[in-house]
C-alpha cells in the first residue's frame, strides 16, 4: 500500500550494510539542472538493520516530528528527545540524577550538538565544582546523549568517551559506626528526631534512598520483615528481615495516614536532599560524628560479618547479586533464615 503524500518512505541502499534500509522525508522541491524540470529534496531521517525497524521509524517520526536537520540541534534539544525516549524505562532517582546533571551543563544547552567537541564537556567537568559522583553523572549524560545522536544521525563521532573526570577521592573513606557511637544513638532516641533513621539504617542495611521509599503497607512488624529496596534487579522489593531492636523504632514511625514510614513536614515522601541536608546534617553535628548516611549500611556489612553471619544471607539482605554458583542453591532462603541472621547483630 502506497503511503499517503508527504507520509515520507523506505527505500534500501546498495551493497551489503549494517544498515541499508533508509527512511527519508519530502523537503521541498527543487528544478534539476540537466532536464529543468522539478525533483524532490529529501531529508535522511535515519539507516535501519530491517525493513520492519525502518517502518516503525518513519510512523514514530510522524507521530513526533522533529528538525532533521543536525547542524540546528542543540544540546539541549537532544537532551530533550533522548529524555522523552528513555525517562519511561527510568525510576524516579535516575531521572532526577540525570535532571540535576543537566543543569550542570548549563553552558552547552544553545550550542549546537555538532559544534561541542571534548574540550567543552571537559571544561564543563573542571569547573564543576562538586563531589566526584556529580562530575561522573555529568559524563554518564554525555555518554547517553552520543550513543542518542549516533543512533539518530546527528553527530558522526563520540567525543563524550574522551571525557575525564578523575578519580573518586572518596573511595574506600567509607567507616562503619563504632559501637560507642551507636550507643550514643540509643541514647539520644528521645532528643533527637533523626536518629532512630540512623539506627534503621545500621540494622537493616538499607540505603538513605531505599529508607526513604519504605511504605507502610509494606512493613509487616508480626512477621518482622519489611519489603523494599531499589537500584538494581537483586535489591528491588527484596525481603529485608528486622532485628528486635528496631521493631519499636519501626512501629513508633509508623502512621496509617501517611504512605510512607518517613515522611516530610507536609506528610509527604521525604526528598533525599531534605533527608542527607538538613536531618542527618542535624543529627551528625548534635552527636559530634562524621558519618555520611552510606555507613550505616557498611556498618551492617561489618557486623553481620564480625557476628560470623551466612554470606549468603548477608547479600540477600542487602540486595547483593549472586555471582557465585553454590550460593544460587540459597535463593530460597526463607524469613525465618533471615531472622536469625539479622539477629546476630
Amino acid at each position: 500500500m502506497k503511503n499517503p503524500n508527504g507520509y515520507g518512505s523506505v527505500y534500501k541502499l546498495s551493497g551489503k550494510r549494517r544498515k541499508p534500509f533508509g527512511v527519508r522525508k519530502t523537503a521541498g522541491w527543487g528544478i534539476n539542472e540537466k532536464t529543468g524540470k522539478a525533483k524532490q529534496l529529501y531529508e535522511n531521517v535515519g539507516y535501519y538493520a530491517s525493513r520492519q525497524e525502518a517502518m516503525i521509524a518513519l510512523a514514530e517520526y510522524n507521530k513526533n516530528p522533529y528538525d532533521l536537520d543536525a547542524k540546528k540541534i542543540t544540546f539541549a534539544e537532544v537532551f530533550e528527545k533522548w529524555s522523552d525516549e528513555n525517562y519511561k524505562k527510568m525510576s524516579e532517582s535516575n531521572i532526577r540524577g540525570y535532571n540535576a546533571a543537566f543543569k550542570n551543563t548549563s553552558g552547552l544547552h544553545d550550542i549546537r550538538f555538532i559544534d561541542i567537541k571534548k574540550i567543552h564537556m571537559q571544561e564543563i567537568v573542571d569547573n564543576c565544582n562538586k563531589s566526584y559522583a556529580t562530575k561522573h553523572r555529568i559524563k554518564v549524560l554525555f555518554n547517553q546523549l552520543y550513543n542518542f545522536a549516533l543512533e539518530n544521525d546527528i553527530t558522526e563521532k563520540d567525543y563524550s568517551k574522551f571525557v575525564d573526570v578523575g578519580r573518586s577521592q572518596n573511595k574506600g573513606t567509607r567507616q562503619p559506626f563504632t559501637m560507642k557511637e551507636i550507643n550514643t544513638l540509643w541514647s539520644n532516641l528521645n532528643t533527637l528526631e533523626s536518629a532512630d533513621l540512623a539506627l534503621i539504617m545500621i540494622y537493616t542495611g538499607l540505603r538513605p534512598g531505599e529508607l526513604l521509599t519504605i511504605e507502610n503497607k509494606n512493613i509487616h512488624l508480626n512477621d518482622r520483615y519489611i519489603i523494599g529496596g531499589i537500584k538494581t534487579d537483586a535489591g528491588k522489593d527484596r525481603i529485608i528481615p528486622l532485628n528486635k531492636k528496631i521493631v519499636p523504632l519501626i512501629e513508633k514511625r509508623m502512621d496509617e495516614k501517611n504512605k510512607f514510614l518517613v515522611v516530610n513536614k507536609r506528610n509527604n515522601k521525604m526528598a533525599y536532599n531534605t533527608f542527607n541536608d538538613d536531618r542527618w546534617a542535624s543529627l551528625i553535628k548534635k552527636v559530634k560524628m562524621t558519618h555520611k548516611p552510606h555507613d550505616c549500611r557498611h556498618t551492617f556489612a561489618t557486623m553481620m560479618d564480625n557476628a560470623g553471619a551466612n554470606k549468603v544471607s548477608i547479600k540477600k539482605i542487602m540486595g547483593h547479586a549472586s555471582s557465585d554458583i553454590t550460593d544460587k542453591v540459597y535463593t530460597h532462603k526463607n524469613i525465618e533464615e533471615l531472622l536469625k541472621a539479622v539477629d546476630l547483630i
